[in-house]
């Protein structure tokens, strides 16, 4: 890769991920979780998928593999949020088991301005048991049940919002966090905790588990399993300045704390929705403003960056750009997935690609994969069909990592093709 600093490139990063797991996961200490185990799901994968080329090579990787070591290719994209409640310490450990090389922190901020992973300042109502206890009373929006008319039909779904910054990180702590979900048709509090995606499960989300983390201690947490790591600074849900917290106090206030806990900054690999916030970074704190990641927040093709755009990212600095996958694929005249001219104008601009999120559609046998797939859809036939997408993501478009919530997935295809 080009920018060997800045990448997760197979050269720079070989020696690191091809170190066995257990080589540079705490030692023995606590948090040491021992070997990648990959479970079932990415070899129920390569069996559900049609007869290819591709498939006799997983298969016999399949077949000749009885290890497997981390990746940094493989990103636990808010932990391993198919099965375990998303930004958890149990989540975390769980995408690191399974040999995601770096995991993700989504940052924002409690009202006593302190640094928590959360995916967005006001998802507490859906992510975590505040409406079932006392700080539910704090809430910007406290819950309102559903009303139906007299024929029981839903006139107004159930609705609440409760944010991180109505709360003290004292009382943050005191939360357990859930399957992000809620359930519009609750007539209770309770009752809207539910609405969990059939594909996914509250197994793990017991009352004694789904432990919530300070930035600060998700990157304790990180030190010890080994993994490098990739904080997204989200934008508030509040006006800033926040009771005098600038939006460039706040993206100091995240790399001040890799700094102080003595984390080298080419295992940090910060991003942002904001070009402002990157552009912050690359200004003010080179080391980490190198591998600074500048998210796309685009919804369709429509939305996305020209060639001429992506060209000025990079004279501003900006070294990786990481769009949704839908924006990396299209579909040829034989509906042959290939790459599209988004993935085509980003490398010609110079810009290293890491892509968002697979394993987070559900069912794709069903034809209906929504967001992610979008640009692809009719391609896809089987659940198999994850690996044609992660074939021409690494083969032709050339992403250096991938985000995913189920992180074996990656770390096996990673392993089977050599990718660091």
């Amino acid at each position: 890769m080009r920018h060997c600093l800045v990448s997760f490139s197979v050269a720079c990063l070989a020696a690191l991920a091809a170190t066995p797991i257990h080589a540079h996961r705490g030692g023995g200490q606590a948090d040491d979780i021992g070997p990648v185990q990959l479970g079932p799901r990415p070899f129920f994968l390569v069996d559900d998928m049609s007869d290819s080329a591709l498939k006799r090579q997983l298969q016999q990787c399949v077949k000749q593999r009885d290890n497997y070591t981390p990746r940094n290719f493989s990103i636990g994209h808010r932990g391993a949020p198919l099965q375990f409640p998303e930004h958890t310490k149990e989540s975390y450990e769980a995408a690191a088991r399974m040999g995601a090389g770096v995991i993700e922190c989504d940052v924002t901020f409690t009202k006593d301005k302190e640094l928590v992973c959360r995916h967005a300042q006001n998802d507490l109502h859906t992510t975590t048991n505040i409406l079932v206890t006392p700080l539910a009373a704090k809430c910007t929006k406290p819950f309102q049940p559903a009303t139906y008319d007299a024929g029981g039909n839903l006139l107004t779904p159930a609705s609440a919002e409760c944010r991180t910054s109505d709360i003290t990180l004292a009382e943050f702590k005191t939360l357990r966090g859930k399957m992000d979900a809620s359930d519009p048709r609750a007539r209770t509090a309770a009752e809207y905790q539910g609405g969990t995606a059939n594909f996914r499960t509250d197994l793990y989300a017991g009352p004694s588990s789904g432990t919530l983390m300070t930035h600060k201690e998700s990157i304790e947490l990180f030190k010890r399993l080994g993994v490098k790591m990739t904080p997204e600074l989200k934008s508030p849900s509040v006006t800033m300045p926040f009771n005098g917290f600038t939006q460039e106090a706040y993206a100091q206030k995240m790399i001040d704390e890799y700094k102080r806990a003595r984390v080298a900054p080419q295992r940090v690999y910060p991003q942002s929705f904001d070009i402002r916030d990157v552009l912050y970074w690359v200004k003010n704190e080179a080391a980490f403003g190198r591998q600074a990641v500048y998210l796309d927040d685009a919804e369709v093709v429509a939305d996305l960056p020209s060639y001429n755009e992506l060209v000025g990212y990079k004279t501003q600095g900006i070294n990786i750009v990481a769009p949704p996958i839908f924006a990396l694929l299209a579909l040829d005249a034989g509906g042959r997935i290939v790459p599209s001219q988004y993935a085509h104008d980003a490398r010609n601009a110079g810009l290293d690609i890491i892509s968002w999120s697979l394993e987070r559609s559900g069912v794709l046998a069903d034809g209906n994969n929504g967001f992610y797939v979008q640009t692809v859809d009719s391609a896809i036939k089987n659940e198999g069909d994850v690996y044609r997408i992660l074939e021409v993501l690494t083969r032709d478009v050339g992403i250096i990592g991938l985000f995913s919530d189920w992180p074996a997935t990656t770390t096996f295809y990673a392993n089977c093709m050599g990718l660091r």
